[in-house]
Parts: C-alpha cells; sequence; structure tokens
C-alpha cells in the first residue's frame, strides 16, 4: 500500500470487509470458550455423586473436542477447498448454533458428547475457509497485522468468555430459585443459549459480507501427527531449540492439568460453576499479563535462565495449587501459575525465533502449535482417568482431617513434570554456568547484572558492530561514523584485527588464505592479541578522550567464531578476551544479522581464510552472535541485514540516538587516518 504525503497508512480494521470478519472471528471465539466452560461443567453437573464417574465424564469432554481436529483436520480441509468459502462458513455457523441449542433440551451426557464432536468437526470446515478468506480481504503489507488480532481474539476472548460464564452462573442460580431450571442445569443452559446466539450473530455477520472469492488455491493442511513427526526432523538436531520446545510443551502441560480438573477441584474445594469459570479465566489472564511483562522482567538476567526459571516456579505454584485447600487462594495461585507459563511461553517464542533459520521458522512453529495440541490431549486423557482411578481418600489424625483425592494428585503430578522440565531447561541451555545462579537472580532483582564489575566509567561512548561475513556492518559503521561526525562529535573509526602496527602483522596471518594449518587456539589467541593492542592503544585512549568510537567487530567475534565456528569452549574464549581487553564492553552492540547464504554472494574477490570456510561453520557463527544478542537484549540492537541499507542505517541511527551525548566540537582528526577499503 502506498502512503502519500507522508501519511500513515490506515490501521487494518480500517478495512471494512476484514473488519466484519473480524468481528465474526471474536464472537465464533468467545461462543467456542464458553462452549468448553458449558460443556465441561454441564457434564461434571449431570454425574455428580460419584467421583470417580464425574472425573471421566469431564475428561470425555475434553477428548471429544479435540480428537476430530486432530484426526479429520485434513479430510475436512481438502473438503472445504470445494466450496465458496462464505457460504461454508454460514452454513457452518447455522450448523453449530442448532447442535448448541439442542444440548439444553437433551437431558443426557451421550448427548453431550456427540454434539461436542458434531461441533468440532463443523469447525474443521470454518477454519481453513477463514484462514484462506484472511489474505484476500487485505493489502499483503497488512497480513501480519491481520494475524496478530487473528490471534489475540483467538486466545484474548478466553478470560472474557470466563467471566462471561461466572455472571451467566450467578444469573443462573437466581434463575434456578425461581423453579425456571433443574438444579444442575441453570448456569450451564443459560451459558449454552448465549453461546448458540454467538454462532448465529456469526453467520450473519459473514452472510451480509461481500467480496470473499470462491476459492483460490488449496487450503488443506496436513494431519497434525504428521506435523509433529516431520517437525521433530527439523528441531530434533539443534540443543538449545530442542530444550525451548521441551519446556514450553512442559509449561503448557502444567497450564492443561489445572484445565482439565479444574471443574472437579472446585467443586471439592465448596465452588459452583461460577467459581469454576474465575479459576478458568485466571489460567488465561495470567497467561496474558505473563505474555505482556516477561520481556520486560528481570532484564539483566539471561533469558535462558528467565526461561527454566519460568518453568520451574511454575511447578511450584501447581504443587500449591494441590495442597491449598482454600478457593481464593486458589484463584490467586492460578494467575501466578499462568503467569509463569505466559513468561515462558513467549520467551521460548523469542529464543526460538533468535535461533532457527529464517527458512525453517515456520515449519518450526508449526510443529510446536501441533506438539501443544497433542500435549494437551494426552494431559487431558490421562489426567481425568487417573484422577477417577485414584479416588477420593480422607487423611485423619484425631481431631484433624486433610482431604487428598484424584484432582490433587494430578496437580502435584503436573507440579512435578513442570519443575523436572524446568530444571532440565536451567542445565539444557544455561549460558552462565561459572555464575551462581542465586547470585545472578538476587543481582538482576536489584536491577544489576552479576558480577557486579564495577563498569569503566569513561566520558567517551563505546559502540560496536558485529555480523557474518557480508552483513553490511563495515558499511554501517562507516555510514554512521559519517553521521556522527556530522552531529559534531569526535569520533574514531576503527576494526579488528589490524587497525594498530602489531594488528596489522596479525592481521595478515589471521585471514591468509594460505594458513590453513592454523590451529583453534593459536587463531583465538592471536585475536586476542590483536584486541588487547586494539584497546591499548586506540580506544581507551580514545575513550577517555571523550570521542566516540565506532569498532568494526570486538570480543563477540570470538565469541561467535572461535567459540561457535571453531567449537572452542565458550568460557575460555571469553575469559581470555576479558583479560585482553581488561573487560571494556561496549555501551551498544549492533548486530546487523544476515543469513550466510545472502551474505557469502556479497563478497568480492578472492575469499579470505575466514570466508571460505563452508556455509555450516558460518551458520554456527550467526547463531551464536544471535544467542549472544538474546543473552543480554539490552545492550543490542539487532537489525536485519536483508533490508535496504537506508532503512538499517535510520535504524542504527534511531538507537545510537538514544545513548548519545551532548554534541561536542570536532577537537582532533580521526586517529585512524584514511583507512583502506575493508570487505565486511
Amino acid at each position: 500500500m502506498t502512503v502519500l504525503g507522508g501519511r500513515r497508512p490506515t490501521h487494518v480494521l480500517a478495512n471494512a470487509p476484514f473488519r466484519r470478519l473480524w468481528m465474526a472471528m471474536s464472537v465464533c471465539s468467545l461462543g467456542d470458550w464458553l462452549n468448553l466452560l458449558a460443556l465441561t461443567a454441564l457434564a461434571g453437573n449431570l454425574t455428580q455423586g460419584d467421583y470417580r464417574v464425574q472425573s471421566l465424564a469431564v475428561g470425555g469432554v475434553f477428548i471429544a473436542k479435540m480428537l476430530p481436529a486432530i484426526l479429520l483436520g485434513p479430510l475436512a480441509g481438502v473438503f472445504a477447498d470445494r466450496f465458496d468459502r462464505r457460504l461454508t462458513m454460514v452454513a457452518a455457523d447455522v450448523a453449530r448454533f442448532a447442535v448448541v441449542l439442542s444440548i439444553p433440551f437433551v437431558d443426557s451426557y451421550q448427548w453431550i458428547i456427540i454434539a461436542t464432536i458434531l461441533v468440532e468437526c463443523v469447525n474443521l470446515f470454518w477454519v481453513p475457509a477463514k484462514d484462506a478468506t484472511v489474505p484476500n480481504l487485505v493489502p499483503k503489507e497488512q497480513l501480519a497485522s491481520a494475524n496478530q488480532l487473528n490471534l489475540l481474539v483467538t486466545y484474548g476472548t478466553a478470560p472474557i468468555a470466563a467471566m462471561l460464564f461466572a455472571a451467566l452462573s450467578v444469573v443462573g442460580d437466581v434463575i434456578t430459585g425461581l423453579g425456571s431450571f433443574p438444579p444442575e442445569r441453570g448456569a450451564t443452559d443459560l451459558a449454552l443459549y448465549v453461546n448458540a446466539c454467538a454462532y448465529l450473530v456469526s453467520a450473519i455477520l459473514i452472510f451480509t459480507l461481500r467480496g470473499i472469492p470462491k476459492r483460490d488455491g488449496a487450503i488443506s493442511t496436513p494431519s497434525v501427527l504428521k506435523q509433529v513427526i516431520e517437525g521433530w526432523r527439523f528441531v530434533g538436531g539443534n540443543r538449545l531449540v530442542r530444550g525451548l520446545i521441551i519446556g514450553m510443551l512442559g509449561a503448557f502441560a502444567a497450564g492443561g492439568a489445572v484445565v482439565g480438573v479444574a471443574k472437579i477441584y472446585v467443586e471439592a474445594l465448596g465452588g459452583g460453576d461460577a467459581a469454576y469459570g474465575v479459576v478458568f479465566g485466571a489460567v488465561f489472564a495470567g497467561m496474558a499479563l505473563g505474555m505482556f511483562f516477561g520481556p520486560r522482567l528481570l532484564r539483566e538476567l539471561s533469558r535462558r535462565r528467565l526461561f527454566g526459571l519460568a518453568i520451574t516456579v511454575a511447578g511450584l505454584v501447581l504443587v500449591a495449587i494441590a495442597l491449598v485447600h482454600n478457593l481464593v487462594i486458589v484463584v490467586m495461585l492460578t494467575v501466578v501459575l499462568g503467569a509463569c507459563a505466559g513468561i515462558a511461553w513467549i520467551l521460548g517464542y523469542t529464543l526460538i525465533g533468535l535461533e532457527v533459520e529464517d527458512a525453517l521458522r515456520g515449519r518450526t512453529f508449526s510443529f510446536l502449535q501441533s506438539t501443544a495440541r497433542v500435549t494437551l490431549l494426552l494431559v487431558v486423557a490421562v489426567a481425568n482417568p487417573l484422577a477417577a482411578i485414584f479416588g477420593e481418600h480422607t487423611l485423619a489424625l484425631g481431631a484433624w482431617s486433610y482431604r487428598f483425592d484424584g484432582t490433587n494428585l494430578v496437580l502435584v503430578l503436573g507440579g512435578v513434570l513442570a519443575m523436572t522440565v524446568g530444571i532440565l531447561a536451567l542445565l539444557h541451555m544455561d549460558d552462565r554456568k561459572d555464575i551462581s545462579l542465586a547470585a545472578d537472580l538476587i543481582a538482576a532483582l536489584k536491577g544489576e547484572r552479576f558480577p557486579a564489575e564495577s563498569p569503566e566509567h569513561v566520558p567517551g561512548l563505546f559502540v560496536a558492530f558485529e555480523g557474518g561475513e557480508g552483513s553490511g556492518k563495515t558499511t554501517q559503521a562507516r555510514l554512521v561514523a559519517i553521521w556522527l561526525r556530522d552531529q559534531g562529535y569526535d569520533v574514531v573509526q576503527t576494526r579488528e584485527p589490524g587497525s594498530t602496527k602489531v594488528g596489522m602483522r596479525l592481521r595478515a596471518i589471521l585471514l591468509d588464505a594460505a594458513e590453513r594449518g592454523l590451529s583453534a587456539r593459536a587463531e583465538a589467541l592471536l585475536y586476542a592479541a590483536d584486541r588487547a593492542e586494539h584497546v591499548e592503544k586506540v580506544i581507551r585512549p580514545a575513550l577517555y578522550r571523550g570521542s566516540l568510537v565506532v569498532t568494526d567487530r570486538y570480543v563477540d567475534s570470538s565469541l561467535a567464531y572461535q567459540g561457535a565456528g571453531r567449537s572452542l569452549d565458550p568460557k575460555d574464549v571469553s575469559k581470555i578476551n576479558a583479560w585482553a581487553t581488561g573487560g571494556l564492553v561496549p555501551h551498544l552492540t549492533v548486530l546487523i544479522d544476515t543469513p550466510p547464504e545472502v551474505g557469502l554472494t556479497r563478497l568480492g574477490g578472492a575469499a579470505d581464510r575466514i570466508e571460505s570456510e563452508p556455509l555450516e561453520f558460518h551458520e554456527r557463527v550467526r547463531k551464536e552472535f544471535r544467542a549472544l544478542a538474546a543473552a543480554a537484549p539490552e545492550r543490542y540492537l539487532v537489525v536485519d541485514g536483508t533490508l535496504p541499507s537506508e532503512v538499517i542505517t535510520r535504524q542504527v541511527q534511531d538507537r545510537i540516538r538514544e545513548i548519545l551525548p551532548d554534541p561536542v566540537p570536532r577537537e582532533s582528526e580521526d586517529v585512524t587516518g584514511t583507512m583502506p577499503a575493508i570487505r565486511d
């Protein structure tokens, strides 16, 4: 979409056809969550009196709701391709309206299961038709925003539905008291009527929506089980991604355990349908809080450590939920549990986005979503039967008694599982193993990074540019230096290796294509030697003079190239470089993140010793750069190196502008003089 006269692009919801479809999606999502709450509550109410039967009845609803999507999804997607999408969605909504409306009139648990399966089978036609319609209603540049809004209503309506269900339960209890509903049906019947009306409203909105093409390519998808099998082939070989996904699924399973047995557990605590709605909503409200505040929490703590801690704390909270028999405290703890799960989920997504190559990222996320659905199904399928088998037990010691039943057991086991996964994630992915976790956490709570090195206070500003071969970092470093000089700053533009007389000799050795026999340890030491001379003779004097130093490569290059690329111990590489630089750390590190297959094609002339390494070497280097940035996001700016050069420059300038001191007149020329052109 072209923006004229400097006007901002319109919001995607300003698009009337998409807005109408989005409203229909919102109403349907609200109806779907309300349907789940009403049916599980009704199943529990109809089987009251026998704990084991009640547990199995509620679990049966969950299984009936998820099984069609897992088994019949691809078949329905192929079938839906053959029909008009608008009419498909309208017919699906009308069918859901009729089936849901029938449930209050049929006093049978068997019909609840059949109706649940029918509704979910109809959903299999509605969802792919909706997904294929969205790209036809919004411009390509707004598609990402449209998808974000779709996710918002898909999950954001869950706490709204829970609060609505709680309110309807209160109203239903009042109506039941007047004799209008059977005692076990008042709240749920009222919720089902509202649920049916939601589907009818959606049908009306979509029926009045024009401009949806009949068909535009296939919209079918592979089966969930096939996605899981194929996805594991992509992520199974990456240790970090494997740990992240296992951790995220552990957090998801912990939340699923609460949702699966919530109805029975709340009833055991003396709560009714309204309390069930509140507990259900508390999980998702907590997740929303965790996803929003997670990236802002404990900024000085490694994101990998925070990920593992969030899952571990979620497990502890889940055990507390299982053992505390106070409904109010349980609701509060459930919010905390949801928040921990949300933190783990959003951090996991972020770290996967940084770690996985662009070409595989979509399949990795698809694998994660599919596996999450299978995990939830397995948790619910096991949780309720396990609760039913264990049954009800009361521990009595004189006048004191304690109830411990199947739901308590399921929640305790879920908590232990989550704690185990969290601890394994900490051990598996810890990027600061040489630093005590407790000390690191205490420092982060104080807003400090441990070890609390007394930072070297210098009058100047130090900015480092990092990236792989052909990333564009040298060009950007030069452009930023020019821009800063134009602003009136004294700027020292430098590079590694080779900015000193000794460094030039070391550069000749390090980059000489003929030096193929140089050992990895020798290479790391030579780079550290060049850096020691560079800091001592160029960088530190310029900083103490009050200059702005812009360097092309610094310590992170050794961590990436010699640590990850040459497979040396990163702790050893970090130690020798910390000693070589005297602990001098840049105020800002700009990472120009460019896929190696793109960057290597930009190089001209004969390749040097590093450039001629195989693609796998450069991929390891890129992953390590991204991991370093993810571990200390407050000190990094990560820029997509495939963007146009002027866009990258503008992003870099915007970030540097935040940390610039007041402009001062230049007092000296660039100490590096006229430097020959250097390839990235």
